[in-house]
């Protein structure tokens, strides 16, 4: 009776923990001048509203993406009418398309927990314990080229893996990628897990990468923000930032992308606690950032780093934080140019690419910028799929395409990282 009621509990505890979004709408809005684009700016800081922002405000030729709550709808909708601001609907009910994220879910994992890595099914969405299972497989299953490295902790003590993909050698030249910094950006962890498997199965069949990895070695951190990944599955599937408390405040997290040392505190992120962008105390505040920050640091031998986002279908190098062009600008462009059409190549998926400033917005404290700094030439951040009709609830039928075309652009990158070494 009492083991009942503990599971009984336990279930209840899991229902009302987590965080529903009924009636919760995603708007888009197009501003057809400056006005209007400063007036939707201004809507990031009215808290009464508490927005949360998709895609964020950039230029009049791009839709802002928001997600506004039940209660505030009609105060939104009132408030873009009177300014004759133009939108549509994009999601109508986000929690349905949570559900239905939600019981596919379920239903993939009433099928027995795979064995192996070939048995792993890629085109589901998995919690954070599979996909650390899986590394561990993948490891065990190829000891002579992967390992595992735990370059840290997060804030709730999660191990920050690493995978590290070698044919020997010591402190040999080496390519980072990160999926995942942002946590619900779900469609990135699961591309970080099909390119582990892609490495692994790729090497010695595929010329081009079978010679970067005879020279080079592949640094790839899947869940590079565990904590928030372990809440979108428990919690609230909207979360983005990390989950550490911040002191004199009862809003949680720091945006991990505003909290690195290149500009940081500059325009482009926050200063409020309770905004997602806020950018933290200080630089490499985050365990979750500073791990990165000391390994690259001591390292010393990265010559590409890649951090995968989603979504929006861009691939970008820096500079975010100053408008001032890097001196690498003309072969960085060139080769983004190339990456996406790479990309295209395999289903017509549509990339823009430029700098972050030029492409997107101004954002400071930007995990690029700061690894350019460094003296990382190949810096670069994709956003994924898709463009907004599903956003961040990418559908799980979408992973697979979604890595295999990533995997083109990845390849460009390395590849020229390896041919032109520096």
């Amino acid at each position: 009776m009492m083991r009942g009621l503990l599971a009984f509990a336990a279930l209840f505890v899991a229902v009302l923990g987590k965080e529903t979004f009924e009636g919760h709408q995603v708007l888009r809005i197009v501003a057809k001048d400056d006005i209007q684009l400063s007036l939707i700016k201004n809507m990031e800081g009215m808290v009464e509203f508490e927005l949360d922002f998709w895609r964020e405000v950039t230029d009049v030729d791009t839709p802002v993406d928001v997600r506004v709550a039940f209660d505030s709808l009609q105060s939104v909708k009132v408030f873009l009418e009177t300014q004759e601001i133009e939108y549509s609907i994009m999601i109508e009910d986000l929690q349905m398309m949570l559900d239905e994220e939600q019981e596919e879910m379920e239903s993939a994992a009433r099928v027995a927990e795979p064995r192996n890595t070939d048995s792993f099914d890629f085109s589901r969405y998995h919690t954070i314990s599979e996909i650390y299972s899986f590394q561990d497989m993948l490891v065990a299953e190829n000891p002579n080229m992967v390992s595992k490295m735990v370059i840290g902790q997060s804030f709730q003590g999660r191990p920050l893996n690493v995978l590290k993909f070698s044919t020997g050698g010591t402190n040999r030249p080496a390519i980072w990628i990160d999926t995942g910094i942002h946590s619900r950006e779900w469609v990135t962890q699961a591309s970080g897990t099909w390119f582990a498997k892609k490495i692994v199965t790729d090497y010695g069949r595929d010329p081009a990468l079978t010679a970067i990895l005879n020279k080079m070695d592949i640094f790839l951190e899947i869940v590079t923000n565990p904590d928030g990944y372990y809440y979108t599955h428990n919690n609230n599937r909207m979360w983005r930032k990390t989950r550490k408390p911040n002191s004199g405040s009862s809003c949680v997290g720091v945006d991990p992308n505003r909290n690195w040392d290149a500009g940081f505190g500059g325009a482009g992120a926050s200063s409020n606690p309770c905004s997602e962008t806020y950018r933290g105390p200080r630089a490499h505040s985050e365990s979750e950032v500073k791990s990165i920050v000391d390994f690259v640091k001591s390292h010393g031998n990265f010559k590409a780093f890649v951090s995968i986002h989603s979504y929006s279908q861009m691939l970008l190098y820096p500079y975010g934080y100053t408008r001032t062009p890097v001196k690498d600008q003309a072969e960085l462009h060139n080769l983004a140019k190339k990456a996406i059409t790479d990309l295209a190549s395999l289903y017509g998926t549509r990339y823009r690419y430029g700098s972050i400033i030029n492409t997107i917005y101004q954002a400071s404290g930007g995990t690029i910028d700061w690894t350019y700094n460094q003296g990382i030439k190949y810096s670069y951040t994709f956003e994924l799929r898709d463009t907004g009709r599903y956003g961040f609830i990418l559908p799980a039928n979408q992973i697979i395409p979604t890595a295999q075309e990533t995997w083109l652009a990845l390849m460009a990158i390395m590849d020229h990282t390896y041919k032109n070494p520096y």
